[in-house]
């Protein structure tokens, strides 16, 4: 089983997919890595070898940010924009969409279930 940052990857996948299952890395650096590396795209995790593994390894240490050095960035990006009171981190601090969506309906992904409120009765003469 192939492991690498931290992660196992599929044995059973090609290795273009297989390498997204890492943070950081979509299909596209994939392929960049993989051409770096001098290994086939459509060759499967599994039929990988020590030496494959080892030069993508050292590949992505030294070119790329992934998993939770990458997770940790991202955080103290969202915390930097809520100390310093601009718009998106007022609208990360309160769980809203960030960037222009409409709120009446719909983002119901960023403010969660339906909070329900009732309305008032009128009163009886």
């Amino acid at each position: 089983m192939a492991r690498i940052a931290g992660v196992d990857l599929p044995r059973n996948k090609r290795g273009v997919i297989g390498l997204t299952y890492i943070y950081g890395i979509g299909p596209s650096t994939s392929k960049a890595i993989l051409e770096k590396a001098g290994i086939e795209e459509n060759t499967k995790v599994e039929n990988w070898t020590d030496d494959n593994i080892k030069s993508i390894s050292m590949i992505i240490a030294e070119e790329y940010k992934t998993e939770g050095q990458l997770r940790s960035e991202v955080q103290m990006n969202i915390k930097r924009l809520m100390d310093i009171g601009c718009y998106r981190g007022l609208r990360h601090r309160k769980g809203l969409p960030l960037r222009g969506q409409r709120t009446r309906t719909n983002a119901r992904t960023r403010k969660g279930k339906r909070k329900t409120v009732a309305n008032k009765k009128k009163a009886t003469k």
